[in-house]
Formats: C-alpha cells, structure tokens, sequence
C-alpha cells in the first residue's frame, strides 16, 4: 500500500508531533482543548497527549471562545522575558483563543488561527498570556487584524472569564489576574520567544 507522504503510523503528540505553522507567528496552528460549551475543563494530558478530564469548572460562566494551544511551544524565561512584571513563564504550551463566527462545539480539532493579539495574565507569579486569534479562513472577521479592531465587549468577555476562572467560592483570590492587554505585534513576540524556548526545552 502507497501512503501518504508525510504519514505517521500514529497519531502524533498534539504539542511536540504538530507544527506551529508555516506562517508563524502572524498565522499559526492551534490545538482547541475547550468549546464555548464546555462546563467541563478539559487539557491534554502531556505524557500521552489524549484529552484529561481536569476538573469542573468552578464558576458559572462559561468560555468565551475556542481554547488551546499552539503547538511546539513553551512559557519559560523567555516569554517571562517580556513581561513588565518580575514572573517566569508557567511551564506550558503557550494558550490561544479563536474567535469564530459559527459555533465550532467539539474539541480535540486542528485550525488555523490568525493572531491578532492577547491578554497578559499572570497566575502565582507565572506569566500565563492568552493569545487572542481569529479563525483564519473565517469570512466574518476577514477584516480583523488587531484586537482594536473588536468590538469592546468581545475583549471584556475574554478578560472577565479568565480574571474569574480560577476563582473559588467563599475565598478572596488576587494572584490570578489580568494585568494588561497587548496588541497583535507584542502577540507576536510572545509567540516567538514561546518558540525559542520550547526549542531550548526540547531541542528543535
């Protein structure tokens, strides 16, 4: 039998066996862990690379966008590097949020998004930066190159959920926050120093 070239006899592992993207870092690949209709958060398991169950999610709001990572990256000193706070990175693939106009309701899927800026969060003294990135063949959000270029309420959403995500009923909490918003070229100085450090991490 003739296969395809490339073809992996197994499926590879969604964070080192995926590319970042021919494009990077203005178009990159994104690996989607959670859905807007997700009450459950759910991550990749970084032995295996099958989806874990982490745990409910603690408060009753829910994602306001696609949720992943982008592949062939990781948070350490070089992504703390940039931040105007003294933090490290936290030791994962770098997160991504993918805007799309039609409701995409299954994870564990592939797409390619279009950067367009990010959140800034800094969890337990551990930057923690969510890229914010439009589906890229998505017609609706053609025009959108900038997280300026979104309407207001759009960036609130995504700020709120993940300033609250982690909060806990009954206890005050304010080491998890949000510390700024960034644009589309800081984004993609973030995703390049990801990448230089997974490359130090893991080797090429």
């Amino acid at each position: 039998m003739n296969f395809p070239n490339p073809f992996f006899r197994w499926r590879p592992h969604p964070w080192h066996g995926l590319e970042v993207g021919a494009e990077q870092p203005k178009i990159v690949n994104a690996f989607i862990e959670l859905t807007p209709f997700d009450t459950i958060k759910y991550e990749v398991d970084k032995k295996t690379g099958y989806m874990r169950v982490d745990r409910p999610q603690r408060s009753s709001s829910l994602p306001p966008s696609l949720y992943g990572f982008i592949p062939r990256t990781y948070c350490g000193n070089h992504v703390g590097e940039l931040s105007n706070e003294d933090v490290k990175g936290d030791g994962d693939p770098l997160d991504i949020c993918v805007l799309s106009e039609r409701p995409i309701d299954r994870n564990e899927v592939i797409l390619s998004a279009r950067v367009i800026g990010g959140l800034h969060m800094v969890d337990h003294d551990e930057a923690d930066d969510k890229i914010i990135s439009v589906l890229d063949n998505d017609t609706y959000y053609s025009n959108i190159h900038s997280v300026n270029d979104l309407p207001p309420v759009l960036i609130e959403r995504l700020r709120h959920y993940f300033g609250t995500y982690k909060l806990i009923p009954g206890k005050n909490q304010n080491d998890v926050y949000v510390q700024g918003i960034f644009d589309a070229d800081h984004a993609y100085k973030v995703i390049e120093a990801s990448i230089k450090d997974y490359e130090e991490m893991f080797g090429e």
